[in-house]
């Protein structure tokens, strides 16, 4: 069993509904994809517009160890548009479905045929690899299937690619099918779609029927409900089949959080891999096993993905876990103040809230009678926004004894708060901004909204939580909350670092 990585991201990625990369994101996503290791980047449709096609000369002019490609259909001037941006081959699509056929392309399947003849040598003869993948093969006739793609290959197609475009195949019909198109003496990738969640699935078992090569997105991103996710193929690949890729496994992680971020395509929390509950626990059971041995409920670590375990406060926390929070925060406490602390955090659970650092160490201030001082405070807030007017803010904080005043622009009243935020304590710690979630709690326009951010220092993230009826004063106190416990954590272990 063998696995080349051909990956379709930025073609697909665009494919899905809201997504239009520019040429400077299509570069720096090709980037990592060559960074991460993959075999082959499909970095766009060259023919879609004159934007695409520069974005794809900023790919292929990097001058990258991945072989760069472009999909086409079986027309000249296509593939003249993939040879204008100097690729090194084209994803040669055509339909096989007999529904493609009459209803899309109203062709004959003959004509189909020398489409895809004539294209291939074109393509060649122009010094263009040619993957040959045929467009809905699982609703395909297997005769006409095998027929189109031997034309190919003695046009001079180099691979084949058969598509699952709908998603239609189970595993137990993926590796008969893929089985049956094994033998035709060049290598065979699989193209699975997600519409019902069984892409990675039947690309393992394409890949066990003997295709040498998958088609995959990172996060499984691309049209509808997407294609055969990178991350989860590869590492099933790896821990259960222990078959080896050329992709890094551990920049898998940053390179979901990069794809996400520049496609505006966030995941859902619970997102296998790179999720960002993946390795995240909150049951005091499985914490106090996986604190004890990682594998009691962890089937690979996170370091394996460039992940990080985290524990998680809620209604489920076990003591253990809320004792070690407590001890990182510089808290000696006896049993009794322990047991008040554990009872409010279970309290603020059962309320349906998620305990984030910062509720937890006013909680354990609050009954340790600690009046804690806090490093940051603001002093002002000013928001200037409107239809015609550029969101604008300016904040005056108070950092130690030192009054600073910055202002910043934004997308929103919010942003050009975080922005100027940002600029007033640049010099005095470097925070990255992980999340930003707001919930309304009550309903109306004067609603109560909760504000819950992540801010990620030194490789460590914190939580930290406002609730009030204004979104800009709740984000603001919320940021602020979690840059207070940054600048504590850090002077705390200074503190512990000095004789």
């Amino acid at each position: 069993m063998k696995a080349r990585i051909f990956d379709t991201t930025l073609r697909d990625g665009e494919q899905t509904p809201g997504i239009s990369l520019t040429p400077d994101e299509k570069r720096l996503i090709a980037r990592k994809l060559d960074e991460l290791g993959v075999d082959v980047i499909e970095a766009g449709s060259a023919i879609t517009s004159q934007g695409e096609r520069e974005g794809i000369k900023k790919v292929t002019s990097e001058g990258l160890s991945a072989e760069i490609c472009s999909f086409t259909r079986a027309v000249q001037v296509d593939i003249d548009a993939a040879l204008e941006c100097d690729v090194d081959s084209i994803h040669l699509v055509v339909p096989a479905s007999d529904l493609h056929l009459e209803y899309k392309l109203r062709k004959s399947r003959e004509e189909v045929k020398e489409m895809a003849i004539k294209s291939t040598q074109y393509a060649v003869d122009h010094g263009l690899l040619v993957e040959l993948s045929a467009e809905d093969s699982t609703r395909s006739d297997m005769g006409y299937l095998r027929e189109i793609f031997q034309a190919g290959i003695d046009a001079g197609a180099k691979r084949i690619c058969a598509c699952d475009t709908v998603g239609m195949l189970t595993p137990e019909r993926s590796y008969d099918f893929y089985s049956q198109l094994s033998d035709l003496n060049v290598p065979l990738s699989v193209h699975c779609h997600n519409d019902f969640g069984l892409a990675v699935a039947n690309s393992l078992s394409g890949l066990r029927a003997g295709a040498t090569q998958a088609h995959v997105t990172v996060n499984g991103i691309g049209e509808r409900a997407g294609n055969a996710s990178l991350e989860e193929l590869v590492v099933s690949l790896h821990s259960l089949y222990n078959v080896k890729t050329k992709v890094n496994l551990e920049m898998l992680y940053e390179v979901s959080k990069t794809v996400a971020r520049i496609t505006g395509m966030y995941l859902q929390p619970n997102k296998a891999i790179v999720g960002e509950n993946a390795f995240a626990h909150e049951s005091g059971i499985h914490a106090d096993g996986v604190m004890k041995k990682a594998e009691t409920y962890e089937p690979i670590t996170p370091e394996l993905v460039g992940h990080k375990r985290r524990f998680v406060m809620g209604k489920h926390v076990g003591s253990h876990i809320i004792k070690e929070r407590i001890n990182e925060m510089g808290f000696q406490v006896d049993e009794a103040k322990f047991a008040q602390i554990f009872s409010r955090i279970k309290a603020l659970g059962d309320m349906g809230k998620c305990v984030t650092d910062v509720d937890l160490q006013a909680i354990a201030e609050d009954v340790m009678g600690v009046m804690s001082e806090k490093p940051v405070e603001l002093q002002e807030l000013t928001i200037v926004s409107g239809n015609k007017v550029t969101p604008t803010a300016s904040v005056k904080l108070k950092i130690g004894d030192v009054e600073k005043l910055e202002a910043g622009i934004g997308v929103g009243p919010v942003d050009a708060a975080i922005v100027a935020i940002k600029k007033t304590i640049e010099d005095v710690t470097d925070i990255e901004f992980e999340e930003y979630h707001v919930d309304a709690i009550t309903g109306g326009t004067d609603a109560l909204i909760d504000v819950v951010v992540k801010l990620k220092h030194d490789g460590k993230v914190v939580s930290a939580r406002s609730t009030q009826p204004d979104i800009i004063n709740a984000s603001v106190e919320a940021f602020l909350g979690g840059i207070n416990k940054v600048l504590t954590d850090k002077k705390l272990q200074e503190s512990e670092k000095s004789p």
